[in-house]
């Protein structure tokens, strides 16, 4: 009755136990009509399974919650975003499924590595980390533009480690540099960009643009630059990287350890269309980077 695979049977069982028994069980007559009874959680799993047409269709049951499938995804080390509704999770889900690189089948080789080894080690691609990173981001950041006329979203430090830093370095008539240590303090500056300053910061997240890497120890980098905005004036371009490190006490969400941000502006023209700025740092630049900062920062052990 089953159109399982081996690879989606191992990871529905493990969402399914995850589950209440007594949704498992109403998960169970539900598929089945009623027409099996069940004594036990083990039975229940595989009764389950048996009676599902395929993944998709058993992942997006009603008593297959939301929460179970993000939970299953930190668990494979696959990075979602906090927002991220069910369908996402569900097809990102089955994209982990069909890729037939689950856990169980990555090898873990012991040598230290290049990046495809990293890639494995770590079980996701850092890019892609980087551009729903930023795009979440970035979004929500210009969300808080009162020009832009949005309903603006859920900015704060809850998005910080406690003991977040920033640098902000910015070069226009003269050059400025700001430290800022603690969660708060960072949030609430980041936040004046767009709320008071009216600025709308725009990230190019083409693949000339936008760089990341995962260091073995937890910490993703993420480079990315774009323009700045005010209204219909481009006033300048920037520069800005991420440190980024999974919570375990968050779900596995990913927290900001660390921003700096480098602005340079020009001659605010009106209209003017400037192209996509290129980002300067290079792969080698951010490795050397992650490297030092670990030295700041230091990762005892490897978040899943």
């Amino acid at each position: 009755m089953s159109g399982l695979s081996n690879t989606e049977r191992v990871g529905l069982k493990k969402i399914l136990s995850l589950m209440e028994t007594c949704d498992l069980f109403s998960l169970s007559d539900t598929v089945t009509n009623k027409v099996i009874e069940v004594e036990n959680v083990a039975e229940a799993i595989e009764t389950i399974l048996s009676f599902s047409k395929n993944a998709e269709e058993l992942l997006k049951r009603k008593k297959v919650q939301r929460d179970l499938i993000f939970k299953y995804l930190a668990s494979q080390g696959v990075p979602m975003l906090p927002s991220s509704d069910k369908h996402q999770l569900v097809r990102r889900t089955q994209e982990l499924w069909s890729s037939a690189k689950t856990p169980e089948r990555t090898s873990r080789q012991p040598k230290a590595p290049d990046s495809n080894v990293l890639k494995a080690e770590v079980g996701f691609d850092p890019l892609l980390l980087g551009q729903r990173f930023c795009d979440w981001f970035f979004k929500m950041l210009n969300s808080q533009n009162p020009s832009m006329g949005q309903q603006p979203q859920d900015w704060g430090p809850q998005h910080f480690w406690p003991d977040a830093k920033l640098s902000l370095l910015s070069r226009v008539t003269d050059e400025q540099v700001e430290e800022l240590l603690g969660a708060e303090q960072v949030s609430l500056r980041l936040l004046s960009l767009t709320r008071e300053e009216r600025l709308f910061l725009s990230p190019n997240l083409q693949p000339h643009g936008l760089k990341a890497l995962a260091s073995p120890h937890g910490l993703v980098l993420v480079a990315v630059a774009g323009t700045i905005h005010r209204d219909k004036a481009c006033l300048g371009i920037f520069e800005q990287m991420f440190g980024l490190i999974s919570s375990p006490l968050d779900g596995n969400s990913w927290k900001i350890k660390f921003v700096n941000m480098k602005i340079r502006g020009q001659n605010a023209v009106e209209g003017m269309e400037v192209a996509a700025p290129t980002l300067n740092y290079n792969s080698t630049e951010l490795q050397q980077y992650s490297v030092s900062l670990m030295h700041n920062f230091p990762v005892k052990r490897k978040w899943k």
